[in-house]
């Protein structure tokens, strides 16, 4: 199933273009890396994909249900998200319990299942022992990794995470990218993840998405490389 896509999308800013001719597909249960170098406008296309800019030219799709015919539910962990005010007042418990009215009234109360799937998230990113702290009083590798679980205790069915491992060291790094692919193989998800270390996370993912551009043009998504052999687009 094809849950996004751009198509011939010209983009800038003022009246500079950045992205040129933009073409791409996401296909449901796939675990896509975007590379490329600094300034390669790659937080732009996250951005374009999931509607919070508007191209000047060209089609951009998000799917609006999944396979299942249920409300698609998104993810989004941007760039430098962890970097939010030291007095912020929530534990890390409520911060990610949160997450979990993502796809219902704010009004409810938290059932058995939100607190079991809270707890979990905490555990999946290394975070449950510091879950009565105060968000403040956390390092910024710590920030990203309550961020991650934040969008983990949504269950969504599209993870679009702007360079996730920011401020983690080598082994959390590679246990997320191991985490993710988890969701992707085991929970049928999508993933869509930014990232400059592409040496580690090449052996996790199934295509990556370079942003090219030649001397004095926007940058393109002229590469896209099957990786891992371990994914077939379906629908």
């Amino acid at each position: 199933m094809l849950l996004a896509s751009m198509q011939g999308v010209v983009f800038g800013y003022r009246d500079v273009p950045c992205l040129v001719d933009a073409d791409i597909e996401i296909y449901a249960g796939e675990f896509v890396a975007v590379t490329g170098p600094n300034g390669a406008s790659k937080t732009t296309l996250l951005k374009l994909l999931l509607g919070l800019q508007h191209p000047w030219k060209g089609e951009v799709f998000l799917a609006a249900r999944n396979a299942a015919g249920r409300k698609l539910g998104i993810g989004y962990v941007p760039q430098q998200i962890a970097a939010f005010n030291g007095a912020f007042p929530s534990t890390v418990l409520e911060f990610v319990r949160s997450g979990r009215f993502a796809r219902g009234s704010w009004m409810r109360k938290l059932r058995p299942a939100d607190r079991e799937l809270t707890e979990q998230a905490l555990r999946q990113v290394g975070m449950w022992a510091l879950r009565h702290r105060k968000i403040g009083e956390l390092s910024g590798g710590q920030k990203q990794r309550i961020c991650i679980a934040r969008a983990l205790a949504q269950e969504p069915d599209l993870f679009v995470l702007d360079e996730p491992a920011t401020g983690m060291d080598q082994d959390s790094r590679l246990g997320f990218y191991d985490l993710m692919r988890h969701q992707v193989k085991e929970h049928g998800r999508t993933v869509v993840m930014v990232t400059h270390g592409l040496s580690e996370a090449a052996g996790y993912v199934d295509r990556i998405i370079t942003l090219e551009r030649k001397e004095g043009e926007g940058w393109k998504c002229c590469t896209t490389t099957s990786c891992s052999g371990h994914f077939v687009p379906a629908g």
